[in-house]
Order: C-alpha cells, then sequence, then structure tokens
C-alpha cells in the first residue's frame, strides 16, 4: 500500500469527560517533515497516536491518500514507523538482534543486509553485538529510529525524539530525517525544542487544548 498525503479530518477524541482533541484537520504531504507544536497536555501526543492506527478517533476521519485509516488493516500499519517515548528496543538483546527482530516481524527479505547499512547509519557497526542495556540514550535513540525505519515506512511519526540528546546525536537524528524526507516519506513530529528543528521542518502545526491554533 502505498500513499502521498496522510490528511486529518475534523479529528475529536474523547477520553471519558476529558475532550483530548477536538475537530482537528491537517494535511502532510510526502517528502516533508511537518513539526507539531504545544504545550505539555495539547493533544499532540494522541494525535500521533491517531495518525498511527493505534487509536481511533471519536469522530472524523484520517485518509492516507485515498485509504481510510479505520479500514486500511495490516498492509496500511506495515507503512507506518513510530518512534515514541517508548523505543521499543529489547535491551537484553544486542543493536543487530534488535534489529534484525523487527526486520523479520515486516517479513523483508535481505534482512542481514538491512541490518547491517541500518548499523551502519546509527554508527553502531562497533557496537552491533552488544546488548542495548549497556547503551547511552543517544544511543538508543539512534538504534530505535533505525528500527521505525528499516521497513521504509511511507509515514514516520516520532514523539519528542530530540529529548535527553546531546548536540552530536541531536545532529545524527536531524541528518537521518532530512534522508528520510529525501526519500519521499511523510515524517510528522513533536518537540518542545524548537533550536532542533531549525533549518528542519518544512511546516509547523500548533495545539492548545486539543485544537488547531
Amino acid at each position: 500500500m502505498d500513499f502521498d498525503n496522510l490528511r486529518l479530518v475534523e479529528i475529536t477524541r474523547t477520553f471519558g469527560r476529558r475532550r483530548a482533541l477536538n475537530k482537528v484537520s491537517m494535511t502532510a504531504s510526502a517528502g516533508t517533515i511537518t513539526a507539531l507544536l504545544g504545550p505539555n497536555g495539547a493533544g499532540k501526543s494522541t494525535l500521533l497516536s491517531i495518525a498511527a492506527t493505534l487509536l481511533q478517533p471519536s469522530s472524523g476521519h484520517v485518509h492516507f491518500g485515498t485509504h481510510d485509516g479505520r479500514t486500511g488493516g495490516a498492509s496500511l500499519r506495515s507503512r507506518i514507523g513510530m518512534l515514541g517515548h517508548d523505543l521499543y528496543l529489547y535491551a537484553e538483546l544486542s543493536a543487530a538482534e534488535n534489529l534484525r527482530f523487527f526486520a523479520n516481524i515486516y517479513g523483508l527479505d535481505g534482512v542481514e543486509r538491512r541490518v547491517e547499512a541500518a548499523l551502519e547509519r546509527a554508527g553502531l557497526t562497533g557496537r552491533r553485538d552488544d546488548a542495548v542495556s549497556g547503551f547511552s540514550r543517544g544511543m538508543r535513540q539512534r538504534l530505535a529510529l533505525e528500527r521505525a525505519l528499516i521497513h521504509e515506512p511511507r509515514l514516520l511519526l516520532l514523539d519528542e525524539p530530540f529529548t535527553g540528546l546531546d548536540e552530536g546525536a541531536r545532529e545524527a537524528l536531524r541528518a537521518r530525517l532530512r534522508s528520510a524526507r529525501d526519500a519521499g516519506a511523510i515524517v510528522l513530529l513533536t518537540t518542545h525544542d524548537l533550536a532542533a528543528i531549525t533549518n528542519l521542518t518544512d511546516a509547523s502545526v500548533s495545539l492548545a487544548d486539543g485544537r488547531l491554533q
């Protein structure tokens, strides 16, 4: 399944009496990086979860090109990569084993080639067989990003990806996001760190109290 844009149309999401999102509409296109900005509690993470099909909206529609998010199923989810607060890495496994595990989940061909290329992009070739439990935050973040990208997703979603990174790791992350954008991915990220996205994003959207500003 392929698609050239992500469209959120009048998205509302409630949790009991709390309204996390209120009629949010936006579009993100292939080959662009869009920043989703706003204070804590604005609804940014909820919106990412809905875009990832991990959470259904209470009302409104999510469209992946001509495909409806409610009916896309596994073929749609296989075209989405996500990096959240939980990096979804197995600490007891090595860097290579983590990547190999996720590549196999996606049923990819050329797994070893993909793993080696991902390790090189993450700057972790020399630590390929070391357990992730011994990695720094920056090393884990770089590995988790390659985990999210190993199946070459059409849509890449990142929730506060710059948190806790030193400047070297931040620059490595920016370079990898530019590469994903240049390859035609739709990139949508949340961040409080405006300095980290200077000269990186193509568009930005602000949320407050679940509404677009």
